[in-house]
């Protein structure tokens, strides 16, 4: 923790966008790698767990249900995701700025307030959301699934009652998260909501039951015993750090600083969202719930290969939040760099073995799924773009450009939304991805532009470049020339693990150039992020 002397000599000024901007002596470049990269490992394997539950859980929707009733529940569960994403009001985002800065500076009689400045906000307009998705849902249906009938009103009202909940347990694990605490996530979201949720709806299927009413149930009740968790475990973490506070700071003080921050992200929040979920709805209303099914199926894999983005990103954003605030450049720098190459060294190599195994993959769902191939193939080199860029959002966000990332968000919101109303009339599920592939490209260009141009912080260091380099050399091509030459899936299989083999030994040959070594920490435990504030807890 900063020294009180430290504390003393903070300084505040604010930002064009009215934002504070806490300043610090610095602990020293790196004193936060060891400790995101034990975060990050502990993480991914609750990710990679958790990703794999959630595919899981479409192949077994997809066997387990028609591809009618598939694609009307899917159209469904992308109604519900943006409704919670808009009843977070972009707290998830906030919090965790707020109260890594506060914990960072010792303003911790400052936490108590910002956690009630977003927390009852959420409840409330989750809260009317929920009402007004189960008011709307007839209409909902007859706009969004026109050949479902009256069981889509049901699946509606069902899934979206549970909104507030949903954005009740996103709010409070993002609340644990700015207080270095990275199991709450795991344990409550990646661990026991995701894999209770998958033995229910497994359960649902072999019994045979309902589309309509079983279903939801089984796929969204989760969301409540999770929800009941994570606010549990939020609030000792409060009190904890309340204990030797005397006067709390009233949160009628911080809700300024707070919303003037959060109230943009809220809306880039729920962009994202509508990017990521829109299509399907779109396809469900203009194609038919099987072209949304399959295209569900199809980019389904995409969250695979995004697992190790996510699971760097919540380990390392409330670093990132304390090196700002500290207006530590070289330590962000250092964060946003390694962090990119372990991105793409976890994730290139998963984005080029499904473009090349699209069609065996696709066979998983069941039959009728295969058309979904050009869309895996098309998605997938995207993402290596996407992925190479790092995690650029949320450095923006944490270096306090939200208003930045909100007008990035729009524009590529704008740009799908617009995408998929002139494609997929036409070209159907292709179209719905090509309108993708452009949103994709622009929420990711333009921010690495603005970090450069603001800040001269890229995401290109020596580990970056060199993971690149090893994924294109021992994947990428062998496996294009092989799928070009019209190979087998034997072949590719061989090229793969050939490849593969000489992948992992390209990452020891250079583990210290990709930052490797910092996973020592895993073997140091706590002790080694001692001069890591963000780390303790």
């Amino acid at each position: 923790m900063v020294g009180a002397r430290a504390v003393v000599a903070a300084v505040t000024r604010a930002d064009a966008g009215g934002t504070p901007t806490l300043t610090a002596p610095p602990p020293g470049p790196g004193a936060g790698l060891g400790g995101a990269a034990r975060q990050g490992f502990a993480n991914l394997v609750g990710v990679g767990l958790a990703a794999v539950a959630g595919f899981g859980l479409n192949i077994v929707i997809a066997r387990g249900w028609s591809v009618r009733e598939a694609g009307m529940f899917f159209a469904a569960t992308s109604a519900f995701m943006i409704a919670a994403s808009a009843a977070r009001l972009g707290t998830d985002v906030g919090t965790v700025y707020f109260v890594s800065r506060q914990r960072t500076l010792d303003r911790r009689d400052q936490i108590q307030g910002t956690i009630l400045v977003g927390l009852l906000p959420v409840l409330v307009v989750g809260t009317l959301l929920g009402l007004a998705g189960w008011l709307a849902a007839p209409a909902l249906a007859r706009a969004t699934m026109p050949e479902a009938g009256p069981e889509a009103v049901t699946a509606l009202r069902i899934l979206l009652a549970f909104v507030p909940l949903a954005a009740l347990n996103d709010y409070a694990l993002a609340a644990c998260r700015g207080f270095g605490q990275m199991r709450p996530l795991l344990t409550v979201e990646r661990l026991g909501r995701t894999l209770v949720q998958f033995l229910g709806v497994a359960v649902a299927a072999w019994l045979g039951m309902s589309a309509t009413v079983a279903l939801p149930l089984a796929w969204v009740v989760p969301y409540l015993i999770a929800a009941v968790v994570a606010l549990f475990w939020l609030s000792r973490l409060v009190g904890r750090a309340g204990r030797q506070v005397t006067r709390p700071v009233p949160a009628r003080e911080l809700a300024g600083p707070f919303w003037r921050f959060t109230g943009p992200r809220a809306v880039s929040s729920l962009a994202a969202i509508v990017v990521q979920r829109l299509d399907i709805v779109l396809l469900s209303a203009l194609r038919g719930p099987a072209d949304a099914a399959i295209y569900t199926a199809a980019t389904r894999f995409l969250a695979l290969g995004q697992l190790s983005s996510v699971a760097l990103s919540s380990s390392v954003q409330h670093r990132l939040a304390a090196a700002f605030a500290r207006d530590d450049r070289a330590e962000a720098r250092q964060l946003y760099q390694a962090a990119t190459g372990w991105l793409v060294l976890l994730s290139w190599p998963a984005y080029l073995i499904f473009a090349a195994f699209a069609t065996p993959m696709l066979a998983l769902f069941g039959s009728g799924y295969g058309d979904g191939r050009r869309v895996v193939v098309l998605l997938a080199l995207t993402m290596l773009l996407a992925t190479g860029c790092g995690m650029v959002d949320m450095v923006l966000n944490m270096a306090g450009r939200t208003a930045w990332t909100f007008y990035n968000a729009m524009t590529g919101t704008v740009l799908n939304v617009v995408g998929n109303l002139v494609l997929i009339p036409r070209y159907g599920i292709l179209g719905a991805a090509l309108a993708w592939t452009v949103s994709i490209l622009v929420t990711n260009l333009v921010p690495l532009t603005q970090l450069w141009w603001s800040m001269r912080l890229h995401p290109f260091g020596a580990g970056t470049r060199a993971a690149m380099a090893l994924a294109v050399v021992t994947l990428g091509l062998p496996l294009g020339l092989a799928t070009l030459l019209g190979a087998g899936p034997l072949v590719l299989a061989l090229v793969t693990v050939a490849g593969l083999v000489a992948y992992a030994t390209g990452v020891w040959r250079w583990r210290r150039t990709l930052h490797l070594d910092a996973l020592r920490a895993l073997r140091r435990g706590r002790n080694r992020a001692g001069a890591d504030p963000a780390a303790q807890s």
